[in-house]
């Protein structure tokens, strides 16, 4: 009688055990998922940023030399 209660208590027990785990990785990965996505846009706007000031000095660069 006692192994069985012990038995099902057991299974209960590692079932509850594994769905928090579960829980708890799922959750982890979804935050790793958007910290990659935040950290990829980040590193485009910055890109971005980076040829917009290129596109700019070289048109000012361009356009003062038209000048003279």
């Amino acid at each position: 009688m006692t192994r069985a209660l012990f038995s099902a208590y057991g299974e209960g027990m590692a079932r509850t055990i594994l769905t928090i785990a579960g829980v708890v990785l799922a959750i982890w990965l979804v935050l790793t998922i958007i910290g990659a996505l935040m950290s990829m846009l980040k590193l485009f706007f910055f890109i971005g940023f980076v040829a917009v000031v290129v596109y700019l000095a070289v048109t000012l660069i361009s356009k003062s030399s038209r000048n003279r």
